[in-house]
Order: structure tokens, then sequence, then C-alpha cells
């Protein structure tokens, strides 16, 4: 018996119900592939200016710890970390701004006002008022911050990771 060139009934129902659900299915997982990849995809910043409060927090010839946190957001992971930074005013009203991070094993470092000198409970670093490295193991001096005063506020360039 020759063949049909005309589909049957049951034919053309096959085709469109398979295309009918292909347009479903991209209609409901395109979306869902993006929302699910689109966290892996953005760009995560952590250059920023951090406020550090006004100019009269910080005292003359005294290093002061300013703490603050950052929250950083990787895909679905959410962490808040916390950082400290020692801020020195000079009599100049210039300003230096120093991790609180020993270069050695990140240890905190401490300000002693009797030493003069931040010192690591680690390892028995020690570093001058100016952050320079003075004694032990440590490679390198304290890490400055870039700062900048807006009206009389004291902002800190924070570049974390």
């Amino acid at each position: 018996m020759p063949s049909s060139p005309h589909m049957s009934r049951r034919e053309f129902v096959g085709i469109v119900t398979a295309a009918a659900g292909s347009i479903m299915g991209a209609l409901i997982g395109i979306p869902a592939i993006g929302y699910l990849i689109a966290p892996a995809l953005s760009k995560v910043s952590a250059d920023a200016w951090i406020p550090a409060g006004p100019l009269e927090n910080y005292p003359a010839g005294v290093p002061t710890l300013f703490n603050f946190n950052r929250t950083k957001v990787n895909g679905w992971e959410k962490t808040v970390n916390s950082y400290g930074v020692y801020v020195l005013r000079h009599e100049d009203g210039s300003f230096l701004a120093l991790s609180n991070k020993c270069t050695h094993l990140s240890c905190r470092v401490n300000w002693k006002q009797d030493e003069s000198a931040y010192t690591c409970p680690c390892h028995d670093a020690s570093f001058d008022i100016n952050g320079q490295k003075v004694k032990g193991p440590q490679p390198r001096a304290l890490d400055p911050y870039e700062t900048k005063v807006e009206d009389n506020n004291l902002f800190i360039h924070f570049l974390g990771s």
C-alpha cells in the first residue's frame, strides 16, 4: 500500500504535543538555569572607601584602633569578616592607617603605649609607630591603607579579599 503524503491525526497530535512541551520546557527551564548560574557569574567588588568617623576620634600621636565588618557574597555563600586598622594622626594633620595583622602569620597586633610599638603576641614580632619592622620573624612592615578626609570625616581605602 503506498504511503500517503499527508500525516495522520495521530502523527499531528504527537508533533503538536512535542512542540508545546518543548516551548513550555524552555519557558520554565531558561529562567531556572539563569537563576542557578547567575551568582557564579557575578563579579564581587571588595574595593571600597570605609568611613572611619570624625577626625576628633583620632588624637594626634596616638595610634587608635578602628574596627569594621565587610560582608562578602560569593555565589550563595555570604560571609562577614571583621577587620582592624590602626589610625595614627600626625601633628601636621596627615593620617597613617595600618593593618592590625602581623605580616608573619596574620595574628592581630596590639599597640603598646609603654613600648611605643605594635607587638604581635604570636611570635614576639615588633613594629615601630609607623609600622616598620623592629624585630621578629615578620618579612615586612605592616600593610598601609590609603586615607582621605571629606567633610571632617576620615575614610580608609579598603582593598579586601
